[in-house]
């Protein structure tokens, strides 16, 4: 799952980046409000943890464009304000959650969780589709009972097929949630077929169905009908 932290502290910044990618996320930084705004406009993320403080600009705003542009992204807010208002400002302006600095590593990692799983997977702590069973926190994905061994990237891959279900997402789509910013540096997006063609040969060995459609041209489709 991929996930954009705003926060002006460098070194709180690197240090909860530090944390969540130790957790398997991909976790991309801002550190002012500008840079923050142009990432919200370029990518699509998973849950944005933001500081609503910031030195050029209110993270406030940055979360009404969030919900103007991605309604589906989950939003903790974290400041060293210990204030009602602003909480109940940030809250009715549609972040998820809110935690008041100092707060510890592992709470915040529980609450993106729960953000995600909410969200994304309607609260549950396992996935099921059909004959396919995910438990994220491990990274353990079964078919009919029977567990596969994929690449993190696969996993990641599956998962954010999981979660569009039925959508077309385009080659650049899944190229820049799985790799993040760094992708724009990719002279190609070929590389992206590769992992796909793993997944499905992976999935369809196990006595899975072939879920995944090329939409030629575009990109592809996860069906599930």
């Amino acid at each position: 799952m991929k996930i954009l932290l705003i926060e002006d502290e460098k070194e709180l910044s690197s240090t909860i980046q530090s944390y969540l990618t130790k957790g398997n996320y991909l976790c991309e930084t801002a550190l002012t409000y500008d840079s923050a705004m142009e990432k919200v406009h370029l990518y699509r993320y998973d849950c944005v943890i933001v500081d609503i403080t910031l030195p050029d600009g209110n993270g406030l705003d940055i979360i009404q464009q969030l919900k103007k542009d991605h309604s589906e992204t989950g939003i903790i807010i974290i400041s060293a304000k210990n204030s009602l208002d602003d909480k109940i400002v940030g809250l009715d302006i549609g972040a998820d959650d809110y935690l008041t600095k100092p707060f510890h590593l592992s709470e915040l990692n529980a609450r993106v969780k729960s953000i995600i799983r909410r969200r994304h997977f309607a609260g549950t702590n396992e996935i099921v589709m059909n004959e396919i069973r995910i438990v994220p926190e491990q990274m353990e994905v079964f078919i009919h009972n029977v567990e596969i061994e994929l690449t993190k990237k696969e996993f990641d891959l599956l998962m954010f097929f999981l979660s569009n279900k039925n959508r077309v997402l385009t080659r650049e789509a899944i190229a820049e949630h799985l790799w993040g910013e760094e992708i724009d540096l990719a002279d190609s997006y070929d590389f992206i077929y590769t992992h796909i063609k793993n997944l499905r040969k992976k999935m369809v060995e196990n006595n899975g169905r072939d879920y995944i459609r090329t939409i030629y041209g575009i990109g592809y489709k996860f069906v599930t009908s």
